[in-house]
């Protein structure tokens, strides 16, 4: 990187006649703040410039770990190989480093015997005699340094000792962001996974339960030679199996199992029609929204809340007889799922498979805006409570 030393008159003295400006590399390191790019880079671009600053013959930049416990060198300039490996990963707690890490403050050390001790090289106490450490901060945090070695004493002024440390306080700035940056990106992963095992839970593991559930059944009708019946849930598992291989491959192309592009309704019926074929539940839709306009996205996450407490009922509750509701009530929209069976306390059971999708489906909820109640139906059973405000898109809350 181009630095340009202003005229006479606005110059800095420093050792060996180099000088700068305080404006002019603060607004440097502005200006590559500004522009981004690799967080090592520009620490290292600006450390020829504070060396500069100083009158140093050398100088390292360090930055905290991500555990916090050392301190890691990520460049350096001037310094021999043996020295550089020596130095590479020190305690945050050492010597003058430890005390500019924490006192937050510019230090200069006139005795390096302590980091002749620790590192057993000649390099210090021979070619290294004085120790500049410049901490890197945000807010109070010294999240790095930088170390300037020196061969003789050098004599800095207090307005660049105030540089110094602006400059530290400005590349402080740029380790908090890039900080900020990895914990954002963990969390948009983080998400992603656990949106990936929400979609192969509803869109496969649903189906696959469907088959297990047919398993004993064909068994059975095979033992008993019952051809017609045998027949009969052959159809049924090689039908799902189908239907499980097709949302898997729709999965992996697109993350998630498309929506239904008739719409939610259709969905929902073919929903009913589906668990209706698949179980011996009697199920009622009552549709009493029939102007219902939600967003692709809206209609995706009900669906889906809606298929799990479908599969719920048909894995756990022994009911004879379930009943699906939509409606709109003061401006919300509510969903609800009941069955006459055996209760909430064995599809909620904390380790269950069933209580995963429990939490799948109240994370779905929150994504809309609303909550998710589960809990016992008036006259047994379980019932599935859903609602969400109404006219609210969910790609504006994203």
């Amino acid at each position: 990187m181009h630095i340009d030393w202003p005229e006479a008159g606005t110059q800095r003295s420093t050792r060996g006649g180099r000088c700068t400006s305080d404006g002019g590399i603060l607004a440097e390191i502005t200006a590559g703040l500004a522009a981004g790019g690799d967080l090592p880079d520009l620490l290292a671009r600006f450390l020829a410039p504070v060396m500069q600053i100083a009158g140093a013959r050398a100088g390292a930049v360090r930055v905290l770990s991500h555990e916090g416990g050392r301190l890691q060198m990520i460049s350096q300039v001037g310094l021999p190989d043996h020295v550089v490996c020596a130095e590479r990963s020190v305690d945050p707690a050492c010597g003058v480093c430890g005390s500019a890490f924490t006192r937050d403050t510019v230090m200069w050390a006139d005795d390096v015997g302590h980091c002749a001790r620790r590192s057993a090289d000649p390099y210090f106490g021979q070619e290294c005699r004085h120790l500049l450490a410049v901490p890197l901060t945000h807010r109070g945090r010294v999240l790095g340094l930088y170390n300037l070695f020196f061969d003789s004493r050098s004599v800095l002024d207090a307005d660049s000792t105030a540089l110094l440390h602006s400059i530290g306080e400005l590349l402080g700035l740029a380790l908090h962001s890039a900080a900020l940056e990895r914990e954002n990106l963990r969390s948009t992963v983080l998400h992603e996974r656990q949106a990936m095992a929400a979609e192969v839970h509803d869109s496969i593991a649903q189906t696959l339960a469907f088959v297990k559930m047919r398993m004993p059944l064909l068994q059975e009708a095979i033992t008993s030679r019952d051809e017609t019946a045998a027949l009969s849930y052959c159809a049924d598992v090689r039908k799902a199996v189908s239907s499980a291989h097709t949302n898997l491959r729709q999965v992996l192309a697109h993350l998630r199992a498309p929506m239904d592009p008739a719409g939610l309704k259709h969905a929902l019926r073919s929903s009913v029609a589906a668990f209706s074929e698949l179980t011996r539940v009697d199920l009622t839709f009552e549709d009493r929204v029939p102007e219902l306009r939600l967003s692709a996205a809206q209609e995706f996450e009900v669906l889906r809340i809606v298929q799990e407490a479908l599969a719920n009922i048909a894995k756990h509750a022994g009911a004879r007889q379930a009943w699906l509701t939509i409606e709109q009530q003061r401006g919300q929209i509510v969903v609800e799922i009941e069955d006459d069976g055996a209760g909430p306390a064995r599809a909620d059971a904390p380790g269950d498979v069933a209580h995963y999708g429990l939490d799948i489906m109240r994370e779905r909820a929150a994504t809309l805006g609303g909550h998710l109640d589960v809990r016992a139906r008036d006259g047994g059973g379980t019932r599935v409570h859903l609602e969400f405000p109404a006219g609210v898109s969910l790609e504006a809350r994203r």
